[in-house]
This record gives C-alpha cells, sequence and structure tokens, in this order.
C-alpha cells in the first residue's frame, strides 16, 4: 500500500486529545474511526481506503458491530492514518523516523575512495511474501512437525534468556503459518496448522506480557484462543484463558482474573481428554485470583484441589506439551507463593525454599522469579539480612535473563526496604540494584 502524503495525516490536536490516546490505546478502532471522521474529516470511504479494508467493513466498525484485532489489520491502519505506533502499543513506524539530515563537507578534498555499499541485500518483507506464496506446496507432516519443534525450542529459550530478542522470530513463524491457513488444505492438516498457530500467538503474547506490555499481550491471547476455538481446542482454550488470568493479577484486576480462570475450568471440564495436570495447574491459577482478592479460605480451598488434581497424576496421562512444565517443583513454589499472597509468610518461606533448591538450573527466569518471592517471604517474617541475600542472588539471575516482569518485582522489592534502608545489608543490595536495574520502583508484587 503507498505510503500517503504528509497532508494526509491526521492533526496535531487530535493525536494529543485524551479520548483519542485512550481509545488507541484500548485499540477501540469504533471511537478512532469515529474521531477521525469527526474531528479529522476523514471520511469512512478515505478510511477503507487508506487502511486497505472494505468500506462496508469501516461501517460496521463504526456502527460498533465489528472488532478489529488482527496484528496485520493494526499495523495498516497505523501506517494508513499515521497514528504513531507507541499510540497502538506498536514498535515505532518506519515513517515516524525523520530523514536523516545532510550536511556540507566543509574538509579539504581528499583522494576519492570506492564507494561502500550499506544497504542489504536481503529482500523486502514483500517480496519474501510473494516469494513464499510462489513456492509454497503441500505440507506434510514432517514439516508441521518441525513447527511443532520449534515452539518447543522457543520455550526453552525464552525459560533460558526471555523472550525480548525470540519475537521477531515467533512474530514472523505466526505470520508464515497463518499464510497457511488461508489456502485450501485436507481438514486434518487445517485442524494441525490451528492449532500450531494457536501455539505462537499464545508465545508471542507471552513474551509480551514477559515484558509487561499488557496491550499487546492481550491482543495476541485474544488470537490464541480465537484460533483454538476454530478447531474446539478447549484443553488450549483453558491453557489461553489462565495466561489471560494470571496477566489480570499484574493489573490489578482480580475480579477479572477469577473470572477468567473459572472460564478456563469450565473449558477444560468440557473437553474429553482434559489430565490431571491441567486441572491442578488451573486451580492453582484460581488460588492465585483468590489470594489477590484477599480471600483466605477460598486460596485454602483452590490450593487443596490443585494438589489433590496433582496426586491423580499418571505416567501414562496424555498431557499436552505446554502444560509439562508444571511439575512437582513447580506445584510446591506457586503453593508458596499463594500462602505469601494472603499474608502466610511462615508457611510459605520453607515451601519456596525446598522447590528452589530442585527447580532445574537452565530455567533462569523462574529460579530469579522464585528467588525474588522467596526474599520477599522472608522479609515479611523479619530476616532482613537473609532476604537482601537471597534478592541478590534473584538479582544476579535476572541479569543474565531479558524481562521486565523479574525485573519490576526487584525494584518492588527494593521499595519494600524503606523501613531498612541503613542497614548494611539492604545498602549493599541498593548498590548491586542500581549497577544492575538503574530505574527503582516501588509497589505491590503479584504471583
Amino acid at each position: 500500500m503507498p505510503e500517503p502524503a504528509r497532508s494526509q495525516e491526521l492533526p496535531p490536536r487530535l493525536l494529543a486529545d485524551p479520548e483519542m490516546i485512550d481509545a488507541c490505546r484500548d485499540r477501540d478502532f469504533t471511537r478512532v474511526f469515529r474521531l477521525v471522521k469527526t474531528r479529522a474529516g476523514v471520511y469512512p470511504s478515505m478510511i477503507a481506503r487508506r487502511c486497505d479494508l472494505t468500506p462496508s467493513r469501516v461501517g460496521e466498525v463504526i456502527a460498533g458491530r465489528r472488532r478489529l484485532l488482527h496484528m496485520d489489520v493494526v499495523e495498516r491502519i497505523a501506517d494508513g492514518l499515521r497514528i504513531p505506533g507507541h499510540m497502538l502499543g506498536l514498535a515505532r513506524r518506519s515513517w515516524e523516523t525523520p530523514a536523516a539530515l545532510t550536511t556540507v563537507e566543509r574538509e579539504p578534498p581528499v583522494a576519492p575512495v570506492r564507494e561502500q555499499k550499506t544497504s542489504t541485500a536481503l529482500p523486502g518483507a514483500d517480496v519474501d511474501d510473494i516469494l513464499a506464496l510462489a513456492s509454497r506446496t503441500d505440507l506434510s507432516p514432517s514439516t508441521l512437525q518441525a513447527l511443532r519443534a520449534s515452539i518447543e525450542d522457543y520455550w526453552r529459550r525464552d525459560d533460558q534468556h526471555g523472550g525480548e530478542a525470540l519475537r521477531p522470530a515467533v512474530v514472523g513463524q505466526l505470520r508464515y503459518v497463518t499464510g497457511f491457513l488461508k489456502e485450501n488444505r485436507s481438514a486434518v492438516i487445517q485442524q494441525e496448522l490451528y492449532g500450531v498457530a494457536a501455539e505462537l500467538a499464545r508465545l508471542t503474547g507471552w513474551t509480551y506480557f514477559d515484558a509487561r506490555q499488557y496491550s499487546q499481550a492481550r491482543t495476541y491471547f485474544a488470537e490464541a484462543l480465537r484460533l483454538a476455538k476454530a478447531i474446539d481446542d478447549r484443553q488450549f482454550m483453558a491453557n489461553v484463558l489462565a495466561c489471560m488470568s494470571l496477566q489480570a493479577t499484574y493489573q490489578d484486576k482480580p475480579g477479572d482474573a477469577l473470572a477468567l480462570v473459572r472460564a478456563a475450568q469450565d473449558q477444560a471440564r468440557t473437553a474429553d481428554d482434559t489430565t490431571p495436570r491441567v486441572l491442578s495447574m488451573l486451580s492453582m491459577r484460581e488460588a492465585f485470583a483468590h489470594a489477590t482478592l484477599g480471600s483466605r479460605a477460598a486460596t485454602h480451598t483452590a490450593i487443596h484441589e490443585a494438589h489433590r488434581q496433582f496426586e491423580q497424576i499418571r505416567s501414562a496421562d496424555p498431557d499436552p506439551a505446554w502444560v509439562t512444565y508444571f511439575d512437582e517443583p513447580k506445584l510446591i513454589v506457586d503453593t508458596g507463593i499463594a500462602h505469601g499472597r494472603i499474608g502466610e509468610a511462615a508457611i510459605a518461606e520453607p515451601l519456596i525454599a525446598d522447590a528452589l533448591s530442585r527447580e532445574d538450573s537452565s530455567n533462569r527466569r523462574g529460579r530469579a522469579f522464585h528467588a525474588f518471592w522467596l526474599a520477599r517471604t522472608r522479609l515479611h517474617l523479619g530476616r532482613v539480612d537473609e532476604a537482601c541475600h537471597t534478592a541478590t542472588e534473584a538479582l544476579e539471575r535476572a541479569s543474565a535473563v531479558s524481562s521486565e516482569r523479574v525485573a519490576g518485582h526487584l525494584r518492588e522489592f527494593y521499595g519494600q526496604l524503606s523501613p531498612y534502608r541503613r542497614e548494611p545489608a539492604v545498602m549493599a543490595f541498593e548498590a548491586r540494584l542500581r549497577e544492575t536495574l538503574p530505574t527503582q520502583v516501588s509497589g505491590s508484587s503479584r504471583p
């Protein structure tokens, strides 16, 4: 699609309007399109032309009968209406970068040197898409197996290094797979493709969630949910809803967290092949939601159910690959975190310490995250020196992983140390924190 002329840009006063900012942040394109029409005089037919949408689709959006969630569409709207990427939770758009300023060289002339080409020899993204379309052939089972293997590898690397560097590759593969979905294939292959696309969308959502970019995360989680629903994969729908529930606890929406995890449990219970491990994981997410609400009795009940389901796990269970991470150490550490959230630090501390000692050393982010929770419970028990020592260990692990979620927790922990700032252990932790994570933020923590 050709880039719009500069004269077609939206008025700066509209882009700075709080109503427009809120609408863009929520990706409420009903409001966005109405504001563009009334404040900038860009009528629906012109919106459709600029954004490569049909006029009827734009009309449905303005009437509130359709929502636009797909990332490709969001990007087309940003580029077509010249809405800066950050307003819609996107990366900076190419047209936002001003042309480099040229300078007149006033140095004495020197002998000419051979010009070095700086442009890349790689084709553009649109050419890649054309070539992929031209060379696309029938998918084989081995291709699908390779795609699933790559997803497992992405998750391993995410645990070890964080998802920031992985995200472009994962998004690229998601687009590659969704391209296949547009073609006519056998029902078996099509179902497999939808499953792979759903897993890639959830993984992308997770990387945004771990970066605390919640609007983007929710968009991809919603896409994963849509893809799983298309093939009636209720277990995976439960998995995505559980992710959205966990995110809601981070956004201080405990009521939403509880509603989402209960919807996840409903989906899982109606699936024929749901395993005890899946139900155990979901019960633990329910415990987190109750703990965030401060409901002690309900938290205890959900913890008990999580352990009851876990005891029913058998080696022959057909567990989906995405739930195998939920092993005994994970059950124990999550139990400790849930107790810690409702103020039962004395119960939580030995559980988290035991699980941390048994966790796989390759899971760097998980170990950093759980070390933070151990430090937090020890601080609540009044063991300041020990808490700071544990937090420093968490900081060392976090420094090797790109995870704003873990980094944020550690800054929040520093905020909880304010009554003890003159203690030597606290001062040592502060020095290391300033060195590793310069920005200091105080606040509450989430499981």
